[in-house]
Protein backbone atom coordinates (compact mmCIF):
# COMPACT_ATOMS: atom_id res chain seq x y z
CA UNK A 1 0.00 0.00 0.00
CA UNK A 2 2.58 2.17 0.75
CA UNK A 3 4.40 2.12 -2.38
CA UNK A 4 1.19 2.15 -4.22
CA UNK A 5 0.69 5.72 -2.39
CA UNK A 6 4.30 6.69 -3.62
CA UNK A 7 4.03 5.55 -7.14
CA UNK A 8 0.46 7.37 -7.45
CA UNK A 9 2.31 10.67 -6.06
CA UNK A 10 4.81 10.33 -8.30
CA UNK A 11 3.10 9.94 -11.11
CA UNK A 12 0.75 12.75 -10.36
CA UNK A 13 3.40 15.01 -10.37
CA UNK A 14 4.31 14.09 -13.51
CA UNK A 15 0.87 15.02 -14.43
CA UNK A 16 0.50 18.19 -13.01
CA UNK A 17 4.61 19.71 -12.98
CA UNK A 18 6.24 21.65 -15.62
CA UNK A 19 7.94 20.09 -18.68
CA UNK A 20 11.05 18.49 -17.81
CA UNK A 21 14.09 19.82 -20.16
CA UNK A 22 16.74 17.45 -19.74
CA UNK A 23 17.08 15.90 -23.53
CA UNK A 24 20.61 15.11 -24.43
CA UNK A 25 22.87 17.09 -25.67
CA UNK A 26 22.03 15.76 -29.22
CA UNK A 27 18.34 16.76 -28.38
CA UNK A 28 19.25 20.32 -27.34
CA UNK A 29 21.61 20.75 -30.65
CA UNK A 30 18.77 19.83 -33.07
CA UNK A 31 16.25 22.18 -30.86
CA UNK A 32 18.89 24.65 -31.55
CA UNK A 33 18.78 24.74 -34.91
CA UNK A 34 15.03 24.35 -35.81
CA UNK A 35 15.00 27.09 -37.64
CA UNK A 36 17.36 25.94 -40.56
CA UNK A 37 16.74 24.68 -43.91
CA UNK A 38 18.35 21.06 -43.09
CA UNK A 39 14.19 20.02 -41.43
CA UNK A 40 14.42 16.67 -43.25
CA UNK A 41 17.33 15.49 -41.02
CA UNK A 42 15.84 16.19 -37.79
CA UNK A 43 16.00 12.92 -35.74
CA UNK A 44 12.76 12.26 -33.05
CA UNK A 45 16.11 10.55 -30.41
CA UNK A 46 13.37 8.76 -28.19
CA UNK A 47 13.52 6.08 -25.99
CA UNK A 48 10.68 3.78 -25.16
CA UNK A 49 12.56 2.36 -22.32
CA UNK A 50 12.27 6.04 -20.60
CA UNK A 51 8.48 5.41 -18.31
CA UNK A 52 8.78 8.94 -17.45
CA UNK A 53 8.85 10.29 -20.81
CA UNK A 54 6.10 7.67 -21.98
CA UNK A 55 3.85 8.75 -19.28
CA UNK A 56 4.32 12.68 -20.25
CA UNK A 57 3.38 11.38 -23.91
CA UNK A 58 0.16 9.82 -22.69
CA UNK A 59 -0.86 12.70 -21.23
CA UNK A 60 -0.18 14.89 -24.39
CA UNK A 61 -2.33 12.10 -26.25
CA UNK A 62 -4.76 12.30 -24.22
CA UNK A 63 -4.97 15.87 -24.04
CA UNK A 64 -4.58 17.21 -27.63
CA UNK A 65 -4.72 13.99 -29.46
CA UNK A 66 -7.95 11.47 -28.72
CA UNK A 67 -10.35 14.25 -29.44
CA UNK A 68 -9.52 12.97 -33.30
CA UNK A 69 -7.46 10.03 -33.36
CA UNK A 70 -7.58 6.79 -31.63
CA UNK A 71 -5.43 4.13 -30.92
CA UNK A 72 -7.80 1.23 -31.48
CA UNK A 73 -4.77 -1.55 -30.49
CA UNK A 74 -4.10 -0.37 -27.45
CA UNK A 75 -6.23 -0.83 -23.82
CA UNK A 76 -6.34 1.92 -20.97
CA UNK A 77 -5.74 -1.06 -18.98
CA UNK A 78 -2.53 -2.31 -20.99
CA UNK A 79 -1.00 1.31 -21.32
CA UNK A 80 -1.08 2.04 -17.39
CA UNK A 81 0.41 -1.46 -16.83
CA UNK A 82 2.86 -0.96 -18.81
CA UNK A 83 3.51 2.63 -18.03
CA UNK A 84 3.53 2.09 -14.04
CA UNK A 85 0.09 4.55 -13.97
CA UNK A 86 -1.78 3.63 -10.91
CA UNK A 87 -5.73 2.41 -12.17
CA UNK A 88 -6.68 5.44 -9.69
CA UNK A 89 -4.83 8.17 -11.70
CA UNK A 90 -5.26 6.72 -15.20
CA UNK A 91 -9.12 6.99 -14.55
CA UNK A 92 -8.94 10.51 -12.73
CA UNK A 93 -6.64 11.98 -15.49
CA UNK A 94 -6.76 10.17 -18.97
CA UNK A 95 -9.85 8.02 -19.39
CA UNK A 96 -12.50 10.31 -21.03
CA UNK A 97 -15.89 10.16 -19.68
CA UNK A 98 -17.62 7.08 -19.51
CA UNK A 99 -14.77 4.88 -20.84
CA UNK A 100 -13.19 1.40 -18.76
CA UNK A 101 -9.91 0.68 -18.67
CA UNK A 102 -10.59 -2.63 -20.38
CA UNK A 103 -11.72 -0.73 -23.27
CA UNK A 104 -9.91 0.53 -26.23
CA UNK A 105 -8.49 3.87 -27.07
CA UNK A 106 -10.59 5.48 -28.68
CA UNK A 107 -12.11 9.11 -29.99
CA UNK A 108 -15.19 10.37 -29.35
CA UNK A 109 -15.36 11.50 -32.54
CA UNK A 110 -18.28 10.24 -35.10
CA UNK A 111 -16.63 9.64 -37.86
CA UNK A 112 -19.11 11.18 -40.36
CA UNK A 113 -18.67 14.25 -38.74
CA UNK A 114 -14.80 14.76 -38.69
CA UNK A 115 -15.26 13.68 -42.59
CA UNK A 116 -17.75 16.94 -42.90
CA UNK A 117 -15.43 19.01 -40.90
CA UNK A 118 -11.79 18.05 -42.15
CA UNK A 119 -12.74 16.77 -45.55
CA UNK A 120 -11.21 12.85 -44.27
CA UNK A 121 -11.61 10.84 -41.11
CA UNK A 122 -8.50 11.28 -38.79
CA UNK A 123 -6.48 8.61 -38.64
CA UNK A 124 -6.03 6.03 -36.24
CA UNK A 125 -2.43 6.45 -35.04
CA UNK A 126 -2.05 2.85 -33.57
CA UNK A 127 0.26 1.71 -35.83
CA UNK A 128 1.65 5.22 -37.43
CA UNK A 129 5.07 5.41 -35.78
CA UNK A 130 5.54 1.81 -37.75
CA UNK A 131 4.16 3.02 -40.91
CA UNK A 132 5.79 6.34 -40.94
CA UNK A 133 8.29 5.65 -38.38
CA UNK A 134 9.30 7.63 -35.49
CA UNK A 135 11.20 10.83 -37.17
CA UNK A 136 8.62 11.56 -39.99
CA UNK A 137 5.91 11.91 -36.90
CA UNK A 138 8.39 14.23 -35.11
CA UNK A 139 8.89 16.64 -38.21
CA UNK A 140 5.43 16.59 -39.24
CA UNK A 141 4.61 17.94 -35.76
CA UNK A 142 7.76 20.54 -35.96
CA UNK A 143 6.77 21.94 -39.29
CA UNK A 144 3.94 23.54 -38.91
CA UNK A 145 3.52 26.91 -40.24
CA UNK A 146 0.92 29.65 -41.22
CA UNK A 147 -0.82 29.72 -44.71
CA UNK A 148 -3.81 31.62 -45.40
CA UNK A 149 -4.51 30.05 -48.45
CA UNK A 150 -5.90 26.70 -46.13
CA UNK A 151 -9.07 26.39 -44.93
CA UNK A 152 -7.43 25.49 -41.30
CA UNK A 153 -5.10 28.32 -41.88
CA UNK A 154 -1.74 26.22 -41.32
CA UNK A 155 0.04 24.07 -43.77
CA UNK A 156 3.05 21.40 -42.83
CA UNK A 157 6.58 20.89 -45.38
CA UNK A 158 6.60 16.98 -43.97
CA UNK A 159 2.65 16.73 -45.03
CA UNK A 160 1.60 19.10 -47.54
CA UNK A 161 -1.85 20.38 -47.82
CA UNK A 162 -2.73 18.35 -44.45
CA UNK A 163 -5.85 18.28 -43.46
CA UNK A 164 -4.84 18.86 -39.67
CA UNK A 165 -4.90 22.19 -37.99
CA UNK A 166 -1.64 23.29 -35.83
CA UNK A 167 -3.58 21.99 -32.77
CA UNK A 168 -0.26 22.52 -30.70
CA UNK A 169 0.02 26.07 -31.76
CA UNK A 170 -0.86 27.53 -28.37
CA UNK A 171 2.06 25.73 -27.09
CA UNK A 172 4.60 25.93 -29.95
CA UNK A 173 3.21 29.52 -30.86
CA UNK A 174 2.61 30.66 -35.09
CA UNK A 175 5.46 30.61 -37.47
CA UNK A 176 5.97 31.73 -40.69
CA UNK A 177 7.90 29.74 -43.69
CA UNK A 178 10.85 31.90 -45.86
CA UNK A 179 11.17 30.73 -49.15
CA UNK A 180 13.97 31.92 -50.92
CA UNK A 181 14.65 32.14 -54.76
CA UNK A 182 17.53 28.88 -56.17
CA UNK A 183 18.10 29.05 -60.08
CA UNK A 184 17.88 25.49 -61.33
CA UNK A 185 19.49 24.32 -65.17
CA UNK A 186 16.91 21.83 -66.77
CA UNK A 187 18.57 19.25 -69.12
CA UNK A 188 17.52 21.19 -72.42
CA UNK A 189 20.11 23.91 -70.74
CA UNK A 190 17.23 26.64 -69.61
CA UNK A 191 17.31 28.24 -66.13
CA UNK A 192 14.15 28.83 -64.18
CA UNK A 193 13.89 29.91 -60.87
CA UNK A 194 12.24 27.89 -58.23
CA UNK A 195 11.51 28.46 -54.23
CA UNK A 196 13.20 26.37 -51.85
CA UNK A 197 12.35 26.55 -48.28
CA UNK A 198 14.68 28.10 -46.02
CA UNK A 199 13.78 28.86 -42.77
CA UNK A 200 10.91 29.79 -40.09
CA UNK A 201 10.10 32.72 -38.55
CA UNK A 202 8.69 33.12 -35.44
CA UNK A 203 5.39 35.67 -35.19
CA UNK A 204 3.35 34.79 -32.37
CA UNK A 205 5.24 32.92 -29.34
CA UNK A 206 3.97 29.79 -27.46
CA UNK A 207 3.13 29.55 -24.17
CA UNK A 208 6.33 26.76 -24.20
CA UNK A 209 10.01 27.80 -24.88
CA UNK A 210 11.83 26.25 -27.53
CA UNK A 211 13.69 23.47 -25.37
CA UNK A 212 9.53 22.80 -23.59
CA UNK A 213 8.18 22.42 -27.11
CA UNK A 214 10.65 20.24 -28.59
CA UNK A 215 10.65 17.62 -25.30
CA UNK A 216 6.89 17.94 -25.63
CA UNK A 217 6.98 16.83 -28.76
CA UNK A 218 9.63 13.67 -28.42
CA UNK A 219 7.62 12.72 -25.65
CA UNK A 220 4.32 12.35 -28.40
CA UNK A 221 6.36 10.71 -30.67
CA UNK A 222 7.84 8.23 -28.19
CA UNK A 223 4.56 7.27 -26.73
CA UNK A 224 3.25 7.08 -30.80
CA UNK A 225 6.13 4.69 -31.25
CA UNK A 226 5.46 2.51 -27.61
CA UNK A 227 1.52 2.09 -28.85
CA UNK A 228 2.62 0.77 -32.51
CA UNK A 229 4.37 -2.31 -30.35
CA UNK A 230 3.59 -2.25 -26.54
CA UNK A 231 5.80 -5.22 -26.17
CA UNK A 232 8.63 -4.26 -27.54
CA UNK A 233 10.94 -3.69 -25.17
CA UNK A 234 9.97 -7.47 -23.41
CA UNK A 235 10.93 -8.06 -27.36
CA UNK A 236 14.33 -7.00 -27.13
CA UNK A 237 15.40 -8.08 -23.91
CA UNK A 238 14.18 -11.85 -24.90
CA UNK A 239 15.86 -11.44 -27.64
CA UNK A 240 19.19 -11.54 -26.32
CA UNK A 241 18.62 -15.13 -24.68
CA UNK A 242 17.24 -16.14 -27.17
CA UNK A 243 20.20 -15.40 -29.37
CA UNK A 244 22.85 -16.52 -26.36
CA UNK A 245 20.30 -20.01 -26.64
CA UNK A 246 21.51 -20.59 -30.00
CA UNK A 247 25.21 -19.96 -29.87
CA UNK A 248 25.01 -21.88 -26.62
CA UNK A 249 22.83 -24.84 -28.52
CA UNK A 250 24.99 -24.44 -31.84
CA UNK A 251 28.49 -24.99 -29.86
CA UNK A 252 26.42 -27.86 -28.28
CA UNK A 253 25.68 -29.38 -32.03
CA UNK A 254 29.08 -28.96 -33.01
CA UNK A 255 30.82 -31.03 -30.36
CA UNK A 256 27.88 -34.17 -30.90
CA UNK A 257 28.36 -33.91 -34.42
CA UNK A 258 32.36 -34.04 -33.84
CA UNK A 259 32.10 -36.88 -31.68
CA UNK A 260 29.87 -38.92 -34.09
CA UNK A 261 31.74 -38.28 -37.04
CA UNK A 262 35.65 -38.53 -34.92
CA UNK A 263 35.51 -41.91 -36.32
CA UNK A 264 34.23 -41.27 -40.33
CA UNK A 265 37.73 -38.72 -40.10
Amino acid sequence: MRTERRRSRMFAALLTGALCAHGNARAADEAGSRAGADWQSWRASTDVTNTASLQRGARNFANYCLGCHSLKYVRWSRMGEDLAIPEALLERHLLPPGDKPLEYIATSMPAADAEAWFGKTPPDLSLMARARGKDYLYQFLETFYIDPTRQTGANNLRLPTTAMPDVLSELEGLKRAVYRNVEKRSEDGRVTTQQEFDHFEQVVPGRLSTEEYDTFVRDTVNFLDYAGEPSQVVRRSLGVWVVLFLLVFTWLAWLMKREYWKDVH
